[in-house]
């Protein structure tokens, strides 16, 4: 079938859309996704103990905003993505990008000034290597849902929705981690927390380019 032909075909069977039918789709869909990971996160890490104690930490904060400005630009993201012909606005990539810049400039500025014996252990903490996974793990209802919404959108360009969909997803996984996690240093959350929201990411886009194709 031709393109103009699925078109005709598409308008003749067409029915009213109720306004901001999309937006309230995704709203159920994070909703669900984030109840989800908080759940998954306290069946099979628990949240610290201590984490009022911690909430008085500057560290506890970056370590939290950080993901949540991603996922915040990556919602931005998919959210276009997900409308037939948009393209993601200056707003959504800059708030992808600038979080990741800063946690590197920071990580980069706390490695400058640590003493060379102490930097193998600001990099690898004590959890490097189930972080990143951990984060995936909890990030996966948020990603589950996230590509249930995309499935009833209509993305022209499913490869880059999915992941922005990944994307989304991990960051959402990441912050929802950080109320479980031990680690602090900037370094460490440089590389893994932002690898952790990579992979869910990378995921998306591999997953999207099949799932969302129409």
């Amino acid at each position: 079938m031709k393109t103009d032909e699925l078109v005709a075909m598409l308008a003749a069977n067409a029915a009213p859309v109720r306004r901001h039918a999309a937006r309230r789709q995704w709203a159920a869909a994070l909703l669900a996704g984030v109840l989800l990971g908080l759940v998954v996160m306290q069946l099979v890490f628990g949240a610290r103990r201590d984490l009022m104690q911690v909430m008085g930490w500057p560290m506890f904060w970056v370590r939290l905003l950080v993901p949540l400005c991603i996922a915040a630009g990556a919602y931005l993201a998919v959210e276009r993505l997900a409308r037939p012909g948009a393209r993601v606005g200056g707003g959504g990539l800059a708030l992808l990008v600038v979080p990741v810049l800063f946690i590197w400039l920071l990580a980069a500025i706390v490695l400058a000034s640590a003493p060379a014996g102490s930097r193998p252990a600001l990099l690898m903490g004590q959890t490097w290597r189930t972080c990143t996974a951990n984060i995936a793990l909890v990030a996966l209802p948020v990603f589950a849902c996230a590509m249930i919404a995309l499935k009833g959108l209509a993305p022209t360009r499913p490869a880059h929705a999915g992941a922005a969909a990944g994307a989304l997803a991990g960051a959402v996984g990441a912050a929802i981690y950080a109320l479980h996690c031990q680690e602090f240093e900037a370094p460490f959350l440089a590389i893994w927390y932002v690898l952790g929201i990579s992979l869910p990411a990378a995921l998306g886009a591999l997953v999207g380019a099949r799932l969302l194709r129409w």
